[in-house]
């Protein structure tokens, strides 16, 4: 799973999406974060009013089904790739409304320990938004975890390799389908795991400090 990230990248690599010529920001980019928890504000990736065109939106971490009436239950803030195909609060936003979610790496637990995992750039993870209760909302897809994260999780987001970003962001449902397997083992093979402060524990805490902390290494 994929319960906090962090996004710190500079404006110019946010808006440096691959393979996408056009890229627009009508609400502004994000402010570095180092402790995004679900329901709060993200930034999605979804496709504009061309195919070479996408748009940077803010968005609530936890998607809300065009269906929902209310806030009521946990927030849906994964969404399993093996069964959002055809669960009843994914499916239509598989269908029609897929996006995908920047971010500069992600905390996992293992044994109560937080540890910061990141490839050292922005990397793409796959995300499915939607507008219930008349507001965008997004979650993102995770997979089965493969060497060397699998050693603190038994999930993983599914990051997208750029020739991916622009499938899954397109129209085709078949070739999009055709992504919900884990990331290659050569992108996350790319990935480190390092112990993080445990003060990410608590989602008032937002500072470099929880991954750059000499005291962990």
């Amino acid at each position: 799973m994929c319960g906090r990230f962090v996004l710190f990248a500079s404006d110019e690599e946010i808006m440096a999406v691959p393979g996408f010529p056009v890229v627009y920001a009508p609400h502004g980019l994000p402010k570095a974060r180092y402790n995004i928890a679900p329901t709060q504000i993200i930034p999605i990736i979804r496709t504009g009013d061309t195919p070479e065109e996408i748009v940077i939106e803010p968005a609530r971490w936890g998607l809300i089904p065009a269906w929902k009436k209310d806030l009521s239950g946990a927030p849906l803030f994964n969404a399993r790739s093996e069964t959002l195909t055809h669960k009843p609060s994914f499916s239509h936003a598989f269908r029609t409304n897929r996006c995908a979610i920047p971010m500069s790496g992600y905390y996992e637990w293992k044994d109560k320990q937080p540890y910061w995992i990141s490839t050292g750039d922005i990397v793409y993870v796959a995300g499915l938004f939607d507008t219930g209760l008349n507001r965008l909302s997004a979650t993102m897809v995770t997979t089965d975890a493969i060497p060397p994260l699998d050693s603190v999780h038994h999930r993983m987001p599914r990051f997208l390799e750029p020739d991916e970003l622009r499938i899954w962001l397109g129209e085709d449902i078949q070739a999009a389908t055709q992504l919900l397997h884990p990331t290659s083992h050569e992108m996350v093979s790319t990935f480190t795991i390092s112990p993080a402060d445990p003060r990410v524990g608590n989602v008032k805490n937002d500072d470099p400090d929880l991954i750059n902390n000499p005291a962990l290494f």
